[in-house]
């Protein structure tokens, strides 16, 4: 008989679910975080911001047990992940809701069963009872009517709305989003915003998100994490970020087009690609 995963389970009341401690990770040479140290507080909302490549979906990653660091911790509730075994990290993972990037509903199964799905993997609750937490689940993001259709009937931001419904359906303590805002148009973007919020404070969830839409990112999250180049450029507060004087970071939140990330790429001068002169080097 497989357990009944909605039992209460115990956890520490430490400040934080997830923290990574001197964390390095990288594939092969080329090093992606490198010697870092973060922490994710618990029952709060954290955003994962920095440029493209710079580890932000390689931490979920590591918090969910597909990769393993190369050296030091990453803990999720005091327990180090990448030392557990294959029943320890299954059980970890059943604490955990994954929203990906798209939604990666399944194509041949109804919005119903999609978010079905980990009800009847992972618990014995009969059927009854599994239809009423489904319609539950689909009700709080605003779809219990979308019941019947199939994936390939629904918008984009329908179709992530879905995919956080099957996220929340073993009531995780930890929900992880890749990117929730990417593709979608202003109104289902904030509706979005407003789901990973409201359902962090009525579940008391404890969430982390990548994302590069500054505006609702910074309306919606307690805590900001900037990454760059493997290592933590800051962290704090909406309002204590984007008062931030390091200069990436200032680039990063205003949206500016040159500074330490720089606008133009590497390489020989102006003046030795085309054999100008001073003066007319200027004109550039």
């Amino acid at each position: 008989m497989r357990p009944n995963f909605f039992s209460n389970m115990t956890s520490s009341t430490g400040e934080s679910l997830v923290e990574l401690r001197n964390l390095t990770f990288g594939y092969g040479d080329r090093v992606i975080l490198d010697d870092i140290s973060l922490s994710v507080p618990r029952g709060k909302v954290t955003a994962l911001m920095g440029a493209s490549g710079g580890g932000k979906t390689t931490i979920l990653r590591l918090i969910g047990g597909q990769n393993r660091a190369q050296s030091g911790e990453l803990l999720f509730d005091s327990q180090d992940v990448g030392q557990l075994d294959q029943k320890g990290l299954y059980a970890a993972r059943r604490r955990m809701g994954m929203l990906f990037q798209f939604g990666a509903l399944f194509a041949d199964l109804s919005v119903f069963e999609n978010v079905a799905f980990p009800l009847r993997e992972h618990t014995d609750l009969p059927e009854a009872l599994i239809r009423d937490i489904v319609l539950m689940k689909l009700n709080a993001v605003g779809l219990r009517g979308a019941r019947d259709l199939m994936p390939s009937d629904l918008s984009g931001g329908m179709a992530r709305r879905i995919a956080l419904a099957r996220a929340i359906a073993l009531d995780p303590e930890l929900v992880m989003y890749d990117e929730p805002f990417s593709g979608l148009d202003p109104i289902s973007l904030g509706t979005s915003a407003r789901l990973i919020r409201q359902l962090n404070d009525s579940m008391g969830l404890t969430s982390i998100f990548v994302s590069h839409e500054l505006e609702q990112t910074f309306a919606i999250s307690n805590h900001v994490i900037i990454l760059a180049n493997g290592k933590v450029a800051t962290q704090g507060t909406p309002e204590q970020v984007r008062r931030s004087t390091d200069p990436l970071v200032h680039q990063y939140v205003n949206g500016l087009s040159d500074g330490p990330v720089r606008f133009h790429y590497p390489g020989p001068s102006i003046k030795e690609d085309f054999g100008l002169g001073a003066s007319a080097v200027q004109q550039f």
